[in-house]
């Protein structure tokens, strides 16, 4: 039977969650993270608790894999998972994130239920889609689709904590600024809460592809879903070499003095150790958020009570700005899980595995002829190497504002590097060659 602390600011904030009609699992989940915090329990993973990793098994350096036959018959037992929460508030919109056209005229989500319709007919694999959405998301994502296209999790939401006291905020100018998602580590509780776990294991799915909607490069590849099968282990996690552009994600490193492997995130990396974090030749290897997980480990892990007991993540912002109380976000991250499973492999990938789009600027060169869909609707590299694209924050930064400056894509494929400068505007047929820049 689990013991929970008694503290009034966490029976104010359960309240509160009750009144919102929010599940007594995900209360009792809650309440856990909350005694943690609490408690004391550190979030914070120092850089003298960890040793870099610096080899790992690459997918380029794997011996021919099983017969296509045994691949199909995995790939059948496959579920794939979409965490398409987002509304994309970084980029200034109001929409779903993976509504917005990403390439060729197509969204996101439209690539991403073409890539598996061409997965599911070239291997007669089942691949069911499940979005993870947000009260944001659901309705507008579910409205776009064709009915049955996706099954639709909610993630959870949990009360905002003034710092000081641990009570939940009031802020009655806008009340949606007392709530926060708990974080995609959520997902696993979700699984658990709505039976959905049960359901795809007595269904005879075995193993979760999961990966960002907002990551078209991510596809459940029957090559890595042989290789995951072939290893036995609960859980993986793709990687790619870090680089310059790399340095806010989060890396994997080995926990010491048991070796096992953790991910690090920024918010889990002391103040004064920010410049360990992002040395991407000490740690270099970066979470891509493509993970592969055992059901029936994952299932035997959480135990009756569906709870899964990630590192915890204690985000500390304003409620509304400068000069508004600061609050505490009780957080956790999915590829934490590492972590936790018993068994657990990272797998080294190419780019064309991660093609993340968290700016205008990664959506500019993610638009641009730098990629190309092919017949199975797959992204395709067209350049040796990816030009990196900087677009100026003051007038690009904003969906908007950008959609007026940049009319036109401009041509990207023979060019290492694109910048642009000030208010201006990317004149229509634009070439970009070499280092170009537009001040």
């Amino acid at each position: 039977m689990v013991r929970f602390m008694t503290h009034p600011g966490k029976e104010a904030a359960l309240a509160k969650m009750h009144t919102a009609g929010i599940s007594n699992a995900a209360c009792e989940a809650f309440a856990r993270e909350f005694d943690r915090y609490a408690s004391g329990e550190s979030a914070l993973l120092p850089e003298k608790d960890i040793e870099p990793i610096t080899r790992i098994t690459s997918f380029s350096d794997l011996p021919t894999m099983a017969p296509e036959a045994a691949e199909a018959a995995v790939l059948n037992q496959v579920a794939v998972l979409r965490l398409n929460g987002g509304i994309g508030t970084t980029m200034g919109l109001t929409t779903t994130k993976s509504l917005i056209p990403a390439h060729g005229g197509l969204s996101f989500i439209q690539i991403i239920v073409k890539q598996l319709d061409s997965l599911r007919t070239q291997w007669n694999a089942r691949l069911p889609l499940i979005l993870l959405n947000s009260l944001a998301t659901e309705k507008e994502t579910l409205t776009a689709l064709p009915d049955g296209t996706a099954i639709s999790l909610l993630q959870g939401v949990v009360p905002r904590l003034l710092a000081d006291s641990l009570y939940p905020v009031s802020w009655p100018a806008d009340p949606r600024a007392e709530w926060a998602p708990p974080g995609h580590g959520d997902l696993y509780g979700v699984l658990a809460r709505t039976g959905l776990l049960d359901r795809l294991i007595e269904e005879g799915y075995r193993y979760l592809f999961v990966a960002n909607a907002d990551n078209l490069g991510a596809s459940p590849d029957p090559e890595i879903a042989a290789w995951f099968a072939q290893t036995g282990a609960d859980f993986a996690a793709e990687v790619v070499r870090r680089g310059p552009m790399d340095k806010k994600g989060g890396h994997f490193a080995r926990r010491r003095p048991d070796g096992h492997v953790v991910l690090r995130e920024t918010a889990q990396t002391p103040p004064n150790e920010i410049a360990y974090f992002q040395d991407y030749h000490r740690h270099p290897f970066a979470n891509t958020n493509n993970l592969w997980l055992n059901l029936s480990s994952l299932k035997k892990i959480m135990g009756q009570d569906g709870y899964l007991s990630l590192p915890l993540i204690a985000n500390h912002k304003k409620v509304a700005g400068p000069g508004s109380p600061e609050v505490v976000q009780l957080e956790s991250a999915m590829g934490t899980a590492i972590a936790v499973f018993p068994t657990s492999e990272l797998l080294a990938v190419d780019r064309s595995r991660f093609i993340p789009v968290k700016n205008t600027s990664d959506l500019l060169l993610l638009r641009s002829d730098a990629f190309e869909l092919d017949k199975n609707s797959r992204l395709i590299d067209c350049t040796a190497q990816r030009p990196v694209v900087s677009l100026d924050p003051r007038y690009f930064g904003i969906y908007s504002e950008f959609e007026r400056r940049v009319p036109v894509t401009p041509s990207l494929r023979e060019a290492t590097s694109f910048t642009v400068r000030g208010d201006v505007v990317v004149p229509p047929n634009y070439v970009a060659r070499g280092d170009a820049v537009i001040e």
